[in-house]
């Protein structure tokens, strides 16, 4: 269904909760074949002159600080205290170019050493000062904020891949402040009135 505050459809959290992965590393993402949703939360000159223009390149956004996205509205409703923590105030919906996410993805180099991907901690922190893209698996919360066993993606961008984020590869801004404001009295984990964004897993080769 749609929301009436938001343009994106939502489905109830207990019946998205049924249907995702319970444990490991997933992209769970608002996404069709051309776009991905990513959210940020900013302060109000930040957000609201995002929303105003179509883009990020305001007086206070800055390019030449790396800029964190992620694609799990959960997560950034904790990260953001559901809106309500200082400087994170306005929840931002960026559809993004679905190539250009998956591009970050693959170029993406772990925020921390993993001796899986990199024979030893030298050659990580090269490919981490050659790249413009981090990443990090932290672990996914529930409506109230508890910790889960899956985890959930943000990235970091920025350089160029910043630049580009911030306008040819950005497709629309939306402004989620009536949407969460709307959800945050609902968050509890088993209210089944608690709308989300629809989200499923994004599977990159």
């Amino acid at each position: 269904m749609h929301d009436a505050v938001t343009p994106l459809p939502t489905e109830g959290h207990l019946t998205q909760r049924a249907r995702w992965p319970q444990s490991g590393r997933h992209i769970l993402a608002h996404h069709d074949e051309s776009s991905v949703i990513v959210y940020q939360a900013y302060r109000p000159a930040i957000g609201e002159y995002a929303i105003r223009h179509g883009r990020l390149d305001g007086p206070d956004f800055s390019l030449s600080r790396m800029s964190w996205i992620k694609p799990n509205f959960l997560w950034m409703m904790y990260r953001s205290g559901w809106g309500t923590k200082e400087g994170q105030e306005v929840t931002l919906g960026l559809r993004l170019r679905r190539a250009f996410f998956e591009r970050v993805v693959r170029e993406a180099v772990p925020s921390t050493f993993d001796a899986a991907s990199y024979p030893s901690p030298e050659a990580w922190q090269e490919a981490v000062e050659r790249s413009e893209v981090r990443l990090q698996w932290d672990p996914d919360h529930s409506p109230k904020g508890g910790k889960l066993e899956r985890r959930a993606i943000q990235l970091g961008l920025r350089g160029h891949t910043l630049a580009a984020f911030a306008h040819e590869e950005l497709l629309e801004v939306i402004d989620m402040r009536p949407f969460v404001d709307a959800q945050r009295p609902l968050a509890q984990d088993d209210n089944p009135e608690l709308e989300l964004p629809v989200e499923h897993p994004l599977v990159i080769g």
